[in-house]
């Protein structure tokens, strides 16, 4: 594991001396290169890998993956911005987003809780700078103040429970912590101890009344941002509360059922505020706060199928919502803009982006057979066994989710073309490998969907 670490600290190294004119090629190939072979070895250690410092299993090891897969697309989607800007820069953003990278990998295979912790927050550091300088509109610095004391403010009642667990067991490793939870004592209102704990994340994640960062951030980020928000930086919270659920002792379910309500509740209202939207960028975040919910309701009910459920949604969230900030970012460098009804008629001008449009929203969609529609599957058999009402509450979803969905499609392909996008430049094969290396994983996960069951 040691080995892989040091081979993404090469990234930097590399950056730093690479000459100007093969800056982009080295980064992205070296990028691929180590990607592929942290693959391997996960894939070679079986998922099943412990030590003092890193811990792989079934909940990291797709995650670690995922993290390692888009660091490369994002170097491929932000080039033909950052191509125009002086060396330095360039040279500083990709240093700036390695170092994210490298703390969210770091987060998802570190052993021990705290180090999870000091790693989780640490990616906020990248993500602010990223943000506040690289954005695209003049309302990024409200976006980073945003994300920064959300951020901050969740994280605090979590920090003091990993310290109050430390010095009560004497470790903090995942491996022990299934034995600690036997010996725990019971709290006085193990709801409210839930939501404590879990604020850090589930503002992460976000759940719905605590997601008004994401949305400004989305819209401010360049598009290496958005990919790595949406992608990885929104899985830490689910992965967070995955990883710290066998520290309770007893089953809460009974106790949080007012998170369980603004979990459905989320779910259904920002499927419905996406069909209110006119940006496209605002629209793709709130369908993210959407799927999002599902994972909260799907780690309150904390059965073997939510949890399954939960890490295929995460998975196949994180591919496919970074593949439309992608085509996103694709019109938005054409036409300046995120407006939809801008961007109408595009379908005649750009046939091969139109059926990468079909895709991707597809797969958003959750159609069958794609793994999206396995982890939705799994999440609402779950709630079924639960409650037959909170199912039916959630299978109205699928209506808004497909709503919404169709209406991304024919306000961005349909109809009459604009006048003023007559005269676009075309798609790039850069475009085309980037969205085929976004959907191919999907695809084949569809074969061999226990790698991340």
């Amino acid at each position: 594991m040691l080995m892989i670490i040091s081979a993404w600290l090469s990234v930097f190294f590399t950056t730093l001396l690479a000459p100007p004119k093969h800056l982009w090629t080295l980064i992205t190939t070296q990028g691929f290169f180590i990607a592929f072979f942290s693959m391997s070895w996960i894939f070679l250690q079986d998922f099943n890998f412990s030590n003092s410092l890193f811990f792989i299993d079934k909940i990291s090891g797709p995650l670690a993956i995922l993290t390692c897969w888009l660091f490369p697309l994002t170097m491929l989607a932000s080039q033909s911005k950052m191509y125009l800007e002086p060396v330095n820069r360039q040279r500083t953003y990709i240093v700036n987003s390695t170092f994210l990278q490298l703390t969210t990998l770091l987060a998802f295979t570190s052993s021990d809780l705290m180090l999870f912790f000091i790693f989780f927050e640490a990616s906020l550091v990248p993500t602010m700078i990223i943000i506040t300088r690289w954005g695209a509109q003049e309302r990024r610095l409200e976006a980073g103040t945003y994300l920064a004391f959300y951020t901050m403010l969740g994280a605090v009642p979590l920090m003091i429970w990993l310290i109050k667990f430390y010095s009560a067991h004497g470790s903090l490793l995942p491996a022990l912590t299934h034995t600690l939870s036997i010996t725990q004592a019971s709290t006085s209102y193990p709801g409210l101890f839930w939501a404590t704990y879990n604020a850090a994340f589930l503002v992460k994640l976000p759940m719905y009344c605590l997601h008004l960062w994401l949305p400004k951030a989305h819209v401010e980020a360049p598009i290496a941002g958005s990919m790595v928000l949406a992608g990885t930086l929104l899985k830490l919270g689910g992965y967070g509360i995955l990883r710290t659920s066998a520290l309770l002792q007893e089953n809460t379910l009974n106790q949080t059922l007012f998170i369980m309500l603004i979990a459905i509740l989320g779910i259904l209202a920002t499927a419905l505020l996406c069909l209110r939207q006119t940006d496209l960028k605002s629209l793709i975040a709130m369908s993210s706060v959407s799927h999002m919910n599902l994972v909260v309701a799907a780690a309150l009910i904390s059965s073997p199928w939510s949890y399954s459920g939960a890490m295929a949604m995460m998975i196949a969230h994180g591919l496919t919502s970074s593949a439309l900030f992608c085509l996103a970012n694709t019109t938005y460098e054409r036409t300046n803009s995120r407006t939809m009804i801008l961007l109408r008629g595009a379908l005649l001008i750009f046939p091969l982006a139109g059926a990468w449009w079909l895709t991707i929203i597809l797969f958003n969609m959750a159609l069958p057979p794609s793994i999206n529609f396995a982890g939705e599957v799994l999440i609402m058999i779950s709630l079924y066994n639960w409650s037959p009402l909170a199912f039916l509450m959630v299978a109205l979803n699928l209506i808004f989710t497909t709503a919404y969905t169709l209406y991304v499609l024919w306000s961005t392909q349909r109809g009459s073309l604009p006048t003023h996008i007559k005269t676009l430049f075309p798609f790039q094969i850069r475009e085309h490998l980037l969205l085929l290396l976004h959907i191919l994983p999907g695809l084949l996960l569809i074969l061999k969907p226990e790698l991340i069951f």
